[in-house]
């Protein structure tokens, strides 16, 4: 990492620009992909005489050993602030109660400035039992202490799992990004050598290649997040922040990306064994049901999820059961008894 990115670590403008994601992102569309996720290309074909219970479908699945109830992820949405103390309490409570997968937000400035917000020891006592994923950036990797980073964003939540995330497009239009990539591929490689717990590695919604993927896998690295376009469009939120070069810089990049559903497609055809997570535009239970039938073994969302973590737990909770439920009767309306079977269910492409 360079100079100016070892002094950005340490600035106090980092958790003002994390306050900032969370008041833009929770603006809405202005910072929505223009790309489609592309669930919409696919129609799972629907069983009129399913021959099931619909109370015993089963949803529950296991990632790198852990068991959950139903193959969700709260994925990455924040960290730093002293706002997003309370939505961490909120999705680690939620998560514990639905018995889901939790993905923090980067850690980064809770290493270098000691500013948990809500990530310490306190996050695994409100969530014992869940699939808790640590969170920090590639570039991060780079400076000398970056292995010494990535131990210590494990060590402090508790977590089961480290996810990288790649990100150069928002570190190329943010103010100060990281824009010095080289060597990145061999810091994941080395991590995953000495990390004790696997490490995830996916995208922040520009979405993943197969090549990349493979690039990804032959390094060592356990699961992947492909992050498709269709979601929050990180340029965008970048360029909501600036001024108007910013802006204009960012406004090319509206529609960039790899779709969800493509990324998914190709990365599975390419990784049959690999782990897979599917995130970026996820919008109910049902593009988590064509998630699932199109390769992803878990189902990530965040900024749809946002506004529920900034109320209380409660509305996490109703929030993710209603997905759960949407999920689970399109498993039934497809014949499908479990998450195995829903794999195999005939499946239309549109258009």
């Amino acid at each position: 990492m360079s100079e100016k990115a070892a002094d950005k670590a340490n600035d106090p403008e980092a958790g003002r620009r994390k306050e900032d994601h969370i008041a833009i992102v929770l603006a809405g569309d202005r910072v929505a992909s223009r790309v489609d996720a592309g669930f919409d290309r696919w129609r799972l074909v629907h069983c009129a005489l399913p021959e099931l219970n619909l109370d015993h479908v089963d949803l529950s699945t296991r990632l790198l050993g852990r068991r959950l109830a139903a193959p969700l992820l709260i994925s990455a949405m924040t960290g730093g602030p002293e706002r997003s103390e309370a939505i961490n309490a909120h999705l680690a409570e939620a998560a514990q109660a639905l018995g889901i997968a939790l993905g923090v937000g980067s850690q980064r400035i809770a290493i270098e400035n000691g500013a948990a917000a809500g990530l310490g020891s306190g996050l695994r006592r409100r969530a014992p039992d869940v699939l808790l994923f640590a969170n920090l950036g590639a570039a991060q990797l780079l400076a000398p202490n970056g292995r010494d980073a990535a131990r210590r964003a494990v060590g402090m939540i508790g977590a089961d799992a480290l996810v990288i995330h790649l990100n150069p497009l928002q570190e190329a239009i943010q103010e100060g990004g990281d824009r010095d990539w080289r060597g990145v591929r061999d810091a994941i490689a080395g991590l995953c050598a000495e990390l004790n717990v696997p490490v995830v590695v996916k995208e922040v919604g520009f979405g993943l290649s197969a090549a990349v993927a493979r690039q990804l896998v032959e390094c060592g690295v356990a699961a992947l997040d492909v992050a498709g376009a269709g979601g929050t469009n990180w340029a965008l939120v970048e360029g909501a922040r600036g001024d108007g070069r910013t802006r204009a810089l960012a406004a090319a990049f509206a529609g960039w990306g790899i779709p969800t559903a493509e990324a998914l497609v190709e990365v599975r055809r390419a990784l049959p064994d690999t782990p897979l997570i599917a995130s970026g535009g996820i919008r109910d239970g049902v593009d988590a049901a064509k998630a699932i039938r199109l390769g992803a073994d878990l189902v990530g969302q965040a900024a749809a999820t946002l506004e529920a973590a900034v109320t209380s737990t409660e509305a996490v909770v109703a929030h993710f059961e209603r997905m759960a439920a949407q999920l689970k009767i399109a498993c039934f309306v497809t014949g499908a008894r479990d998450l195995a079977a829903l794999r195999s269910v005939p499946l239309t492409a549109v258009g």
